[in-house]
């Protein structure tokens, strides 16, 4: 049992545990460790009951360690408080990239400790704790990166407490072992950062200054929903660019062979080859986790149609709170000002999306299922 949990590193991510934990495990004592002002900051919002002043003493008589910091300083904090880890305690993190972490941990932690790698599969584009969300893991992947020597069995036993406490968040946990995460998230997670970065620089180095500020006044939603993450700060992704160098390079060829036969066809006027990857793209992209599929347990969509007024939100969620319906993701897929949008609103099974479109249709909403 958990009752008493150390979070090393309150910003965003930790700072989010923090909050999740507290409002759905209110019986475990968290205790933060971080630099004065931020521990403050965690304590005034109640992400931490307890703080430290340093990572010997926050993990004293703990029976859980979340280590939410740089991929480096994770790796180098393994070290720091193998020594002083109490007899039956667990250990995971948050870093994006896994091998290294699981190296470490395999070399320093001691026997009486229990490693088990973690990565959610959720952000923002601020960092700090000032952004930290208790609702930021919902619905989310959650990747568990087992050590090479312990089966997966061992997540119904000897782990069951510390995924327990993982699926609290609303996280949907996803194991894999670290080799292929860090593979898939190289393509999944890291490209996008990088390509964010690429596609606004290309607007934003344009020699001629006016048409780069024409050309960001004539950018639409498609282009801010593809950059939104080129906001992210570098010191975020210093660590993961590193760490993951040689799956991003194998990423970055595969997109550039792809790039150039797009370039090629363009060049050979091959209209038919264009739009069979233009149709192989839209199979995948709707094939997508969120759906149908991939390792996941399949959600049902609803797709509604509502006025740009404020507090639309709130109106459709009551309605769908008054039936015991559970929205388990949302997203805004179009909205033009003053003429309203689509949302896109999953459920847990198909029932209960039927039952939704019945019960927002009968508040006046139009409402489909896909």
């Amino acid at each position: 049992m958990i009752e008493r949990l150390t979070v090393i590193g309150t910003g965003l991510i930790g700072g989010s545990l923090g909050l999740a934990w507290a409002q759905r495990q209110p019986e475990i004592t968290i205790v933060g460790h971080d630099r004065p002002e931020v521990l403050e900051r965690a304590e005034e919002r109640d992400a931490i009951d307890e703080k430290a002043a340093d990572p010997l003493s926050a993990v004293a008589d703990t029976d859980l360690v979340v280590l939410a910091t740089p991929l480096a300083t994770t790796v180098r904090l393994l070290d720091t408080i193998a020594d002083a880890l109490p007899e039956g305690c667990f250990v995971t993190d948050v870093a994006s990239v896994k091998e290294p972490v699981l190296d470490q941990a395999a070399d320093v932690l001691p026997d009486h400790a229990t490693f088990l790698g973690g990565h959610p599969m959720a952000g923002a584009e601020h960092s700090g704790i000032d952004h930290a969300d208790p609702l930021l893991f919902e619905n989310a992947v959650y990747s568990l990166c087992l050590p090479e020597d312990t089966d997966e069995a061992a997540l119904d036993e000897g782990l069951a407490p510390l995924v327990e406490l993982i699926e609290a968040t609303g996280s949907r946990p996803l194991v894999l072992d670290a080799p292929r995460h860090d593979r898939l998230v190289a393509a999944t997670s890291h490209m996008p950062q990088l390509l964010s970065v690429a596609l606004v620089n290309l607007v934003a180095t344009t020699e001629d200054d006016a048409d780069r500020d024409l050309a960001l006044q004539l950018a639409g939603g498609g282009f801010r929903d593809m950059t939104r993450i080129a906001s992210s700060p570098f010191d975020v992704w210093r660590d993961v660019l590193v760490g993951n160098e040689r799956a991003i390079h194998d990423a970055l060829s595969r997109l550039r062979r792809g790039l150039r036969t797009l370039r090629n066809r363009l060049i050979e006027e091959d209209l038919d080859a264009l739009e069979d990857a233009f149709d192989e793209a839209r199979t995948a992209r709707d094939a997508m986790p969120r759906d149908s599929k991939g390792f996941l347990h399949p959600l049902s969509d609803v797709y509604v149609r509502a006025p740009d007024e404020e507090g639309v939100i709130h109106e459709l969620s009551g309605h769908l709170l008054d039936a015991d319906l559970n929205i388990k993701d949302i997203e805004l897929q179009t909205i033009r000002e003053g003429t309203g949008g689509t949302f896109r609103l999953a459920f847990e099974t198909a029932g209960d999306a039927e039952e939704a479109v019945a019960v927002l249709s009968a508040a006046g909403y139009e409402a489909r299922r896909p």
